[in-house]
C-alpha cells in the first residue's frame, strides 16, 4: 500500500524535531562541563637558589662576612632551574627577620627595605633554561655610618603566578626561594639579653596522688647588637625543663627580636602559691662560626594552683569527722536520758514501796 504524501511530511517534520532536540541537549551538556577541563595545567616550576663561586653552588647555606663601614665585598649564588622550560625569575634583596614561630624570611615585595637589604646590588632578573644553572653575582656595601654588629637580609628568586580563586576571582601569587645574607659591622660588640612577661598556666590533675602540669609561657629579647641563641630552664614548683627540647633546634634571636615561647613543666604539686622562674643562658654567635654563652638572665612569677581533689578530701574528712562526733554527741545525750529515766523509776518505785503498809 503506498504512502501518502502527507505521512511522509509528518514523518519528516517528527525526525527534524528529534535532531534538533538531540543537538541542544548536548550543547547543555557540554556547556555544563567544568571550563578548566578544556584548559592546560599551569606548568610545573621547581628551582633552587645557593651561595657559589665561580664553579657552581658552595658548601655555603648562609652568606656571611664580617665587614668594616663602608667596606665592599663581592660574592656570587646560583640559580638552578629543575623544571623542563626556560624561566626568568625575578631577584629580590630586602631585609631579614626571623617570624614568632622562628622561621626566617624577608620583607615581602610590598614593602620597603631600610636596613642591610640596601646594602645589597642584585641584577633585576636572570633567565635560565630548564636543567641549567646561572651563576649572579652580587655586591654588598656597608654604609659608612652602619652601627657595629650583626644585620640580616636575604636574597631570594621568584616568579608570579596567577591563580583562581573560590570567588572565580584571579589572584597573582608570589613563590620565591632564597637564602640569608648575614653582616657584621666591626665596632663595639655588646651582646645583652633580658626575660620578660612572665607568665603561666596551670593544668591539675584529679588524681590526688599525682602532680599537674605549668604551662609558663615568657618572651626573650636580645638587648644587644649580635645574634643570639636561646635556650635556658624553666622551674616551676619542684618541676623543670630546659628549653629548647633535645629534638629540637635552638632558635635564632637578631638584635632588637623578641621571642615568646611556652614551656610544659611537669610534676609541679598545687601548692597553691607555686614560685616560677626562667633562666635564659644564650650563645652569642661570633664573626668565626664559634659561640660564648652569656651569664644567665632570671625572671619570675608566682603561679596559683588551688588543690581542689585535696581539699575535696580534706573536706569530705572534715565531714565524716563531724558526723562521727555528732554521733556520738546524740549517743551520749541518749544515754545521759535513758539513765536519768532510769534513775527517775527506781526512786518512784522505791518512794512507792516505803507508802506501802
Amino acid at each position: 500500500m503506498p504512502t501518502s504524501p502527507l505521512r511522509l511530511d509528518a514523518l519528516a517534520r517528527t525526525l527534524l524535531h528529534t535532531a534538533a532536540f538531540a543537538l541542544a541537549f548536548c550543547a547543555a551538556l557540554l556547556a555544563a562541563l567544568p571550563a578548566a577541563a578544556a584548559t592546560d595545567e599551569p606548568p610545573d616550576l621547581r628551582w633552587s637558589v645557593s651561595p657559589a663561586d665561580e664553579s657552581g653552588p658552595d658548601d655555603r647555606r648562609v652568606v656571611e662576612h664580617e665587614l668594616d663601614p663602608g667596606e665592599t665585598v663581592e660574592d656570587r649564588f646560583a640559580v638552578r632551574n629543575i623544571s623542563e622550560e626556560e624561566v626568568t625569575f625575578t631577584l629580590t634583596a630586602a631585609d631579614g627577620f626571623y617570624t614568632r614561630t622562628g622561621r626566617f624570611d624577608i620583607l615581602a615585595s610590598d614593602r620597603e627595605s631600610v636596613g642591610a637589604g640596601t646594602w645589597i646590588t642584585v641584577p633585576e632578573s636572570v633567565t635560565v633554561g630548564p636543567g641549567e644553572t646561572e651563576i649572579v653575582d652580587f655586591s654588598l656595601t656597608v654604609p659608612e655610618r652602619a652601627e657595629p654588629g650583626d644585620h640580616a637580609a636575604g636574597i631570594t628568586a621568584s616568579i608570579l603566578s596567577v591563580q583562581t580563586g573560590d570567588d572565580g576571582t584571579s589572584v597573582g601569587v608570589e613563590s620565591r626561594i632564597g637564602f640569608r645574607v648575614l653582616t657584621r659591622v666591626t665596632g663595639e660588640i655588646t651582646p645583652a639579653a633580658a626575660v620578660q612577661n612572665v607568665d603561666g598556666v596551670y593544668d591539675l590533675s584529679w588524681n590526688p596522688l599525682r602532680p599537674g602540669e605549668a604551662t609558663v609561657t615568657f618572651e626573650l629579647v636580645n638587648e644587644g647588637n649580635t645574634r643570639l641563641l636561646a635556650e635556658g630552664t624553666v622551674n616551676a614548683g619542684g618541676g623543670s625543663t630546659a628549653f629548647p627540647p633535645e629534638d629540637e633546634n635552638r632558635q635564632e634571636l637578631l638584635p632588637g627580636d623578641s621571642r615568646e615561647i611556652s614551656v610544659p613543666v611537669d610534676g609541679v604539686w598545687p601548692l597553691f602559691a607555686v614560685p616560677v622562674d626562667v633562666s635564659f643562658a644564650p650563645e652569642v654567635v661570633t664573626a668565626d662560626g664559634s659561640t660564648s654563652t652569656l651569664d644567665p638572665v632570671v625572671a619570675g612569677t608566682t603561679l596559683w594552683a588551688i588543690p581542689w581533689p585535696h581539699l575535696a578530701i580534706l573536706a569530705g574528712i572534715a565531714l565524716l569527722v563531724i558526723a562521727v562526733m555528732s554521733g556520738r554527741t546524740r549517743s551520749r545525750r541518749k544515754l545521759d536520758a535513758l539513765l536519768a529515766d532510769a534513775r527517775e523509776q527506781g526512786r518512784k518505785s522505791a518512794e512507792e514501796k516505803a507508802e506501802t503498809p
